[in-house]
């Protein structure tokens, strides 16, 4: 039997007027020739826009199934349920060739369509997009929309469902739902939707590991978050206990687990906790022999300074290298109230590396943030007659400084990446929006909240009309050249 088509006002709801366009063109003919459109207007002319009332007369005839000439009947998979939809062999050609050439070929006044039962749940929202141009999504829908989009050639609607998707990644659902999103986007080949996915997990994984979607992520996603280094989250101590409860849950085979103990960055974690994980870990105890040579390799690492270890190895290795850490001893939140009203200052300490010889050291930084600095070439200048050129007030642009208050012979050895991580909420959410790596001001990536306009308190880019940025230094060794003897 028939059904309703639902309400387009719940939860997220997005509309295409191309569709009430194509249709209007398709019906704007005479004997065969296109009458042709006033666009744009002549001149003094009105445009009367009623176009909301046809498509309120579209959902009307779709709903009544008035002049219907196809029936649609939906089998799902697997089920005895049939879901009948009384359609119109014009609107199904006009927006998807694959039911034009389903309805050239048909036999009688009937379509069967055999459908999984999460596509059938959603169908009649589908068919109700074809006639309106609109459809309300959930979370969980999503998907199920979008596989019918492509499977029948509905772009606008496939294009529309993975912006949606990429704009819901913070959205609170009971049990998750990015993880999901991820694992379609990699079998469907959608790599836009993939790569949205997968910084978000990178940029936020500290949620994301004390989530019930963390222990639900494939083995091909926990190696391919391992390997990053551009995770953000507390510590690396964070990330292996949260791998020793994804091991847990799963219970791997083959060589996966042995594979991603080995991309834990054992160097990053302190050696009392180290020692800790050696006694007390099941899964370290269970693969010790694994990452022997990594544990070794990290207390060699902690004992030593960091000139002493890079005659004899290569600290260029991944085991040396920071990820993004939120904790206090690698940088420091910046929350700046009025982002536009003029230079701001904020000093921090870190520790002088993640070395166990650098514990007790300490780097005292300044940061320094501009709302409207500009480049020299764009600065008040003298000509050969001594008069000033006018400073140019387009351009200007936020910049942030990062330099140690002091030099140190300790630095030898050492570069610091800073990190500037720009926060924002989106869904209600507080998550991390962008990331800009620099030696000493972000002037060097050009693009530093190109295009955010911090002067709209509704601002995207401000939570409460402030910036909110976190600051992270990542000591870099650098392996030292020995001359032959």
């Amino acid at each position: 039997m028939r059904e309703m088509m639902p309400s387009c006002h719940q939860n997220f709801l997005f509309g295409v007027s191309l569709t009430t366009l194509v249709f209007l063109n398709h019906f704007t003919t005479v004997r065969g020739a296109p009458l042709k459109l006033d666009s744009p207007p002549e001149f003094g002319a009105t445009v009367l826009n009623h176009s909301m009332s046809l498509v309120q007369r579209m959902e009307g005839l779709l709903t009544a199934g008035n002049g219907s000439d196809v029936t649609l009947r939906v089998l799902t998979v697997d089920t005895d349920e049939v879901k009948v939809i009384q359609a119109h062999s014009l609107v199904l050609t006009m927006q998807s060739d694959v039911f034009e050439e389903m309805l050239v070929s048909r036999n009688g006044s009937a379509l069967v369509l055999r459908e999984a039962p999460d596509c059938a749940a959603v169908f009649d929202k589908f068919i109700r997009y074809l006639y309106c141009g609109d459809v309300s999504v959930r979370l969980d829908q999503a998907i199920s929309l979008h596989k019918l989009a492509s499977k029948y050639h509905v772009w606008s609607l496939k294009q529309g469902l993975t912006q949606y998707m990429s704009q819901h990644l913070s959205s609170d659902s009971p049990t998750g739902h990015v993880v999901g999103w991820y694992n379609y986007a990699l079998q469907t080949g959608d790599t836009a939707l993939r790569d949205s996915c997968l910084q978000y997990l990178s940029w936020n994984l500290s949620s994301v590991l004390q989530s019930q979607e963390w222990v639900s992520i494939s083995e091909e996603l926990l190696l391919s978050l391992l390997r990053r280094s551009d995770l953000i989250l507390q510590t690396e101590l964070e990330l292996y206990e949260a791998l020793e409860a994804w091991t847990e849950r799963n219970e791997p085979v083959g060589k996966t687990a042995e594979t991603a103990l080995r991309l834990v960055r054992y160097g990053m974690i302190p050696p009392q906790h180290l020692f800790r994980l050696q006694k007390q870990s099941a899964l370290m105890q269970k693969y010790y022999e694994t990452v022997r040579d990594l544990l070794y390799l990290a207390f060699q690492f902690h004992s030593a300074s960091p000139v002493t270890l890079a005659k004899y190895f290569d600290v260029n290795c991944s085991i040396f290298t920071p990820r993004n850490y939120l904790s206090s001893s690698w940088g420091s939140p910046w929350i700046i109230n009025n982002p536009t009203r003029d230079d701001r200052s904020f000093s921090f300490q870190t520790q002088l590396g993640p070395s166990g010889h650098d514990a007790s050291k300490r780097v005292t930084w300044n940061s320094l943030f501009s709302p409207r600095w500009l480049p020299l070439s764009a600065r008040s200048t003298y000509t050969e007659m001594g008069a000033m050129q006018p400073t140019r007030t387009d351009g200007g642009r936020p910049r942030v400084i990062v330099t140690p208050a002091t030099s140190s012979p300790d630095f030898a050895g050492v570069s610091f990446q800073k990190t500037v991580l720009v926060m924002a909420r989106q869904q209600g959410k507080v998550v991390v929006r962008h990331v800009y790596n620099f030696h000493q001001s972000t002037e060097e990536v050009g693009d530093f909240l190109e295009g955010a306009d911090l002067q709209r308190r509704v601002s995207e880019y401000l939570i409460d009309s402030s910036l909110y940025l976190h600051i992270v230094i990542k000591p870099l060794y650098h392996t030292l050249l020995v001359a032959k003897k």
